[in-house]
């Protein structure tokens, strides 16, 4: 097995595109036509991280915190992250990061906090728009379900839990092949009505490319008629936080106890209790500080997250509870969220847990 093989499929799982325009993820380190030895999953990549990974004779890491962010202009090893790269390729390491991409996608980090407090009837707190495009095109009635499936096939006609989801009209199209054309249906120089269906499906703007190559291919016509609508609809399985329901209402001193103990953190930082029970809960792993009107507007009564600022506090304005719970206890079990993704599709693979404490916060 390749390198490349572990990253397909995660890029399946949480396709790039999906990433925020600030971040970078991917493959930084490292050539993925590498056969694959062992993979180490972290939150963070670090020296001490790295010597876990040559140690344990690993030679992918996958993390969540993409290790060049901001990009480098040398390799002196004058800075953490540059003798970290140097070490990566000089023990032909690669690192793939898989950040805002998987912190975006429904099943991702955010899911797995949910999972982790208890949450039911989840769903995403603010999910992004101008993501998917619709095509419709003209099918010989006959061929229709040969060029359905082949579009299903390739990501068309997926809405949340729905799939195999299209419109069809019935109607007829005209055409008249001229003298260069080798027609599927029709004679050369001569008017042609065939039975056709207009269909549309949606699928997510990143596989137009392979959309369009599964209808040209599945297509019986030698010239193929469609046009692409990019849609401003929200995408409700993509996009930043997550809300949910307690099985039932809990009293908010006591939940807040909880989220310090599930979490295991030292310190939980919040806003006035300004009510007795809390039963909404918003969510976002890492800094989500960007979300709390969209938590208010929900009507969260308590949002979760980490990298609050002092001022930020003062926006809650009595309205929601913030708990600030820090960046890395938010997100510590990402690489458990990571081993549960790679370990249920490869099982011919040693997949290790980073046993490294990245969190670069002390509290005394």
């Amino acid at each position: 097995m390749q390198i490349k093989d572990i990253i397909q499929f995660l890029e399946q799982f949480a396709p790039l595109p999906y990433q925020e325009s600030y971040d970078n993820s991917g493959l930084l380190v490292g050539d993925h036509t590498h056969e694959l030895t062992s993979a180490l999953l972290t939150l963070d990549v670090t020296e001490e991280v790295i010597d876990e990974a040559i140690a344990n004779k690993c030679n992918l890491i996958v993390a969540h915190h993409p290790l060049i962010f901001k990009g480098l202009k040398s390799l002196t090893g004058k800075h953490w992250v540059e003798r970290c790269v140097i070490k990566a390729i000089k023990h032909d390491i690669a690192i793939y990061a898989i950040h805002t991409n998987l912190d975006n996608v429904h099943l991702g980090v955010n899911k797995r906090i949910c999972d982790k407090i208890g949450l039911t009837n989840v769903k995403t707190l603010s999910p992004k728009s101008e993501v998917l495009t619709k095509l419709t095109t003209f099918i010989p009635t006959k061929d229709t379900d040969k060029v359905l499936k082949a579009l299903y096939g390739a990501g068309a006609g997926e809405i949340g839990n729905y799939d195999h989801c299209s419109f069809q009209v019935n109607g007829t199209g005209t055409f008249r092949p001229g003298e260069e054309t080798n027609p599927h249906i029709g004679t050369i120089n001569t008017d042609e009505t065939v039975d056709e269906k207009r269909v549309e499906v949606i699928f997510p703007t990143f596989l137009s490319g392979r959309i369009l190559n599964a209808l040209n291919q599945s297509h019986p016509y030698e010239e193929v008629a469609y046009y692409l609508t990019p849609l401003a609809n929200k995408n409700q399985e993509v996009g930043s936080g997550m809300i949910g329901e307690l099985p039932e209402a809990e009293n908010a001193s006591k939940f807040l106890a909880r989220l310090k103990k599930t979490f295991q953190t030292e310190c939980v930082r919040h806003t006035a209790i300004h009510q007795k029970t809390v039963n909404k809960i918003a969510v976002c792993g890492g800094a989500g500080s960007f979300l709390l009107n969209k938590a208010i507007n929900s009507k969260a009564d308590i949002f979760i997250t980490g990298d609050f600022k002092y001022h930020e506090f003062f926006e809650a304005d009595k309205q929601i509870i913030v708990a600030d719970i820090g960046h890395y206890e938010s997100e510590q079990f990402t690489k458990d969220l990571l081993y549960d993704i790679l370990s249920e599709k490869f099982t011919n693979i040693a997949l290790r847990l980073s046993e490294v404490q990245t969190n670069p916060i002390n509290y005394l």
